[in-house]
């Protein structure tokens, strides 16, 4: 330490590195430490220049206050105590490790052997403690000045029933994007440029789920394959921005993306992975957490600490039980709502989170901690409902002001629309909110984030496209992925020029996704489906930071900027017609005074209701959805317009039929009349709303859906 330094005891809260406009007070928890030193570097970050020992402890918390020292320091933590893996602990003062509050890193990582806080002797078994300073291989933390004019910036607090989710990947979606500057593709300041907020609001989105924006690191393996991790499931820092999407190092670039998304309207959701952490299994690197507390941070074998419990299926598993990684995870959201602005979160492999000793507790301590809290009990929270431990599949067991991601929703559709016999009473459920996975615990239709695609598996277009996985770019000999897709490549396999083919496959990407925007629920769309973005079969493209996941924009064809009306088309239609986003689960058992209908009816093509025989008939693949609109309760604080009585007809059968319409009279009057709104099988335009029938049955023609509307 300098002779000269002036140093205070500080305080234990907050926790991290926080500058107060005089100085910084530097705060550390670790239960099991003998001894924190707390290391400053130069302006590169390439050399030491001192350690100072911190002189507090309390309630298990080190710190120290530092007035001389503010924003732009860069520092690390080396922490002493017992090498003792038998016992849990892997302390190893040789090790630079990073702050799990910091705000901000800077300088790259790079993977060297002097990260392992042991050396491998002539087996994997024979470990010895390794020496090594692995420093100048480490990003190092650095002290942030928090300072931003948010210009009045509100959350937009968009309705759950009102919400359309657009999930993308912060650098794919901008990369190749020729509107937005150079410096700025594939960064924040690319996804909050003009162009990129005005095609997402023209879109019709109300929200950016962003894949993880975290600061993680590219797995050793695949660097050595000449790879990266994309994706970015593998966190390094729950608080601290990745590197590799900023244009400048300043958090206001993040912040100014946010501001400008919420002028637009479009809420802003985070991927976030508190899951598992990048330090992997035992062999894996000390970096942070392993290094700082191993034996609070994760879940440790109780009959042999050395090992983890590995219920994320990448080595390791967050301890959220212990009320300081809880503290961590809590503190990480309110940071990311309060200082981010940030409007929601979806939630990677959220079963980890809610495991107590005796397993998954939907009311378990995160959730409590969740649902107490006044900032993050108002936003929009998102479960991946598994992960890979026992009873590791929980569809449906979220408690209450909690969504998830539907899989049940996609797989049915995608086997309905290739024709697979048998789901036509999954269809139902999925198409009315999966009442038989959500209403039990009182929640809302809303619940269920319906999709047909996401990042991880087959994009939209390669769902029609091909039959197989074809993951060979990924090194692993095309083992990884998922094996069954429920696709269907109508014929050829990949790309291809017959015109029958194609078009096909255009109606088919249409009938999913007028499936994703009209049933109950929350639709979520994959970012390119709306112009057939294809990522070559791949369908587990997490380490293809390439023209594989990119989005191409300039290969956008006038077919396909067709389709982009389209999916707007859908969206206008979900928005201007509230029947199709209720508040409630319908169950058929109110009546229309006015059309004698039920605000839910399922019909035969022959004209009557779906008997429980026809439900289970192996041959029917069409069903026609009949929504009454004008016998609901106020939707969105205003009453639903009496003419919102709309029919769905879903013909997934590879050829035409009749479809007999129910005849309804206005006040026992005069009929009513059936409007055309869409069919999928005549073009990417919208139909002609003049065009009304009055007949007793329409053709819908082969796998086709057609919308109607009672007027």
């Amino acid at each position: 330490m300098k002779a000269d330094r002036i140093t205070l005891p500080g305080d234990p809260y907050p926790l991290g590195a926080t500058w107060d406009g005089h100085g910084v007070n530097f705060a550390l928890f670790s239960a099991h430490a003998e001894k924190v030193e707390l290391c400053l570097f130069n302006e590169t970050g390439r050399h030491e220049l001192e350690r100072i020992v911190l002189p507090e402890q309390t309630h298990q918390v080190w710190h120290i206050y530092l007035p001389d020292v503010g924003p732009g320091t860069l520092y690390g933590y080396r922490v002493y105590g017992p090498y003792e893996p038998e016992s849990g602990h892997r302390f190893n003062h040789h090790k630079l490790l990073l702050d799990p509050y910091t705000r901000q890193l800077y300088g790259n990582f790079r993977w060297i052997e002097a990260h392992y806080g042991y050396r491998f002797g002539s087996s994997r078994q024979d470990l010895s403690f390794d020496k090594r300073d692995n420093a100048q291989a480490m990003p190092k933390c650095r002290v942030v000045d928090p300072a931003f004019t948010w210009d009045g910036d509100r959350p937009s607090a968009v309705p759950w029933p009102q919400t359309i989710i657009y999930e993308t990947h912060v650098r794919g979606f901008t990369i190749l994007h020729e509107g937005v500057p150079v410096a700025d593709r594939g960064t924040f300041a690319g996804l909050g440029h003009h162009e990129i907020v005005a095609y997402l609001k023209a879109l019709g989105i109300t929200a950016v789920e962003l894949m993880p924006v975290h600061a993680y690191l590219d797995d050793h393996f695949l660097v050595k394959k000449g790879l990266r991790n994309y994706w970015g499931y593998n966190t390094l820092n729950f608080f601290a921005p990745e590197m590799r999407y900023m244009s400048q190092p300043h958090l206001a670039e993040f912040k100014t993306m946010v501001r400008r998304l919420h002028d637009a309207g479009i809420e802003v959701l985070l991927d976030v992975v508190y899951n598992h952490t990048a330090e992997g299994s035992e062999l894996g690197p000390t970096l942070s957490f392993r290094g700082i507390d191993n034996a609070s941070y994760y879940w440790l074998n109780q009959d042999n600490p050395r090992y983890y419990i590995n219920d994320t299926g990448v080595g390791n598993t967050l301890n959220l039980t212990h009320p300081r990684v809880l503290q961590l995870v809590m503190d990480s959201l309110r940071y990311w709502v309060t200082e981010m602005h940030v409007d929601g979160f979806r939630f990677d492999l959220a079963v980890t989170l809610g495991r107590e000793r005796h397993g998954f507790d939907s009311h378990g301590g995160f959730f409590d901690a969740i649902h107490q809290d006044p900032v993050l009990s108002r936003t929009k929270l998102i479960a991946e409902p598994w992960d890979i431990g026992p009873g590791g599949y929980q569809l449906g067991s979220f408690p209450i002001g909690w969504t998830e991601w539907n899989d049940h929703f996609r797989d049915t559709v995608r086997r309905f629309w290739r024709g697979d016999k048998g789901v036509l009473p999954d269809v139902g459920r999925r198409l009315l909110g999966s009442s038989d996975l959500f209403e039990g615990n009182g929640r809302k239709p809303w619940a269920s984030i319906n999709f047909v695609a996401c990042h991880d598996g087959f994009t939209l277009a390669d769902t029609v496209s091909y039959n197989e996985r074809h993951n060979e770019a990924n090194g692993e000999n095309n083992q990884d992925g998922h094996h069954e897709n429920f696709s269907n490549n109508y014929g050829v396999e990949g790309a291809t020029e017959d015109p029958d083919i194609i078009a096909l496959r255009h109606q088919q990407r249409r009938n999913m996704l007028a499936n994703v925007v009209f049933a109950q629920g929350t639709p979520m769309l994959l970012a390119g489906d709306e112009f057939g973005r294809s990522q070559r079969g791949n369908n587990n493209a997490y380490c293809q930071d390439n023209r594989i996941s990119w989005i191409d924009w300039s290969a956008i064809t006038d077919e396909e900027s067709g389709f982009m009306d389209y999916v707007r088309y859908l969206i206008s239609l979900r928005r201007n017609h509230p029947v199709l986003r209720c508040q409630n689960f319908l169950h058929g058992r109110q009546v229309s005074k006015r059309t004698g209908l039920r605000n839910i009816e399922w019909l035969d093509p022959l004209g009557g209701e779906m008997s429980a025989e026809r439900w289970h008939d192996t041959a029917l693949h069409c069903i026609g959805m009949l929504l009454t609109g004008d016998i609901l309760e106020e939707v969105e604080r205003f009453p639903v317009e009496i003419d919102d009585t709309l029919l769905i007809i879903l013909n997934a059968d590879d050829k035409e039929l009749s479809f007999k319409l129910p005849q309804v009279s206005k006040g026992g009057g005069s009929g009513l009349h059936w409007n055309y709104l869409l069919d999928t099988a005549l073009s990417y335009q919208p139909v002609d709303e003049k065009q009304v029938t009055a007949a007793g049955e329409i053709v819908v023609k082969a796998r086709s859906t057609v919308l109607l509307a009672l007027k």
